[in-house]
């Protein structure tokens, strides 16, 4: 199969890039061809055969991730080349082997998302999800029964774009009477995958580098703090 992996890199992210990548060639998909597309307004990162750079303005707080899916629509035709397709954070890293437990089925409506570390032990009333009426995005308190962090996504390719679609439009309309999702694009991720049934993958995808979770750990996210703190890293002036 052929992998098409997403990843965004804008304001000081690239710090993050030459450490994923890496660790993704060594322990995700090995037996799969991958390709990796990255958003990015930097000039540092090393290219090869296999990676893609699609130059993305830095568009500051919160709209570098807010704007996510519409990033990804701007080369739909590039993406539906690849038979499935993912998004990391760029503060991902891979530390044991990831196979084909993560390609998501037609009885999970071919989508998988990570259950999120913080609330995977938590009733639906204390999901954060986006709770305002108003949204297009909104969940009601008897919906949803996981709730998803953003920062591993992945589908097949038609799938996926065809959600990236739904998802640009649902914020542009938010965007449009003055409503900023709570959580942004993962607000959209997490109304978009409640009236589906995607492939629930364990906090060992997305294992908190500070943290002492009961998990395997086979994908951490690095602590932001240990690169300049989330400010820094988004370039937000104080």
């Amino acid at each position: 199969m052929n992998i098409g992996i997403l990843i965004i890199c804008t304001g000081k992210y690239d710090v993050f890039f030459k450490d994923l990548f890496e660790t993704s060639e060594k322990f995700f998909l090995k037996e799969h061809k991958k390709h990796y597309f990255i958003f990015t307004d930097s000039t540092n990162i090393e290219l090869s055969d296999n990676i893609s750079i699609i130059r993305q303005d830095f568009l500051g707080w919160p709209y570098d991730t807010m704007f996510r899916f519409k990033m990804f629509n701007t080369i739909n035709e590039e993406l539906s080349k690849m038979d499935f397709l993912f998004f990391l954070n760029a503060n991902m890293l891979f530390i044991s082997e990831v196979g084909e437990e993560v390609i998501p089925n037609e009885s999970q409506d071919f989508l998988c998302g990570v259950n999120h570390p913080g609330y995977y032990d938590k009733e639906n009333l204390k999901f954060p999800y986006e709770r305002l009426k108003e949204s297009c995005l909104s969940i009601g308190p008897d919906e949803g029964i996981n709730y998803f962090q953003g920062c591993l996504i992945g589908g097949k390719s038609d799938v996926f774009i065809n959600m990236s679609n739904i998802l640009e439009e649902k914020i542009n309309l938010d965007l449009s009477n003055n409503i900023i999702p709570i959580y942004h694009d993962e607000s959209a991720l997490n109304w978009y995958y409640k009236d589906r049934k995607p492939l629930v993958l364990t906090p060992s995808y997305a294992f908190p580098e500070s943290s002492n979770l009961g998990f395997e750990k086979k994908i951490i996210q690095r602590n932001k703090v240990n690169f300049g703190g989330y400010d820094f890293l988004r370039q937000i002036n104080k």
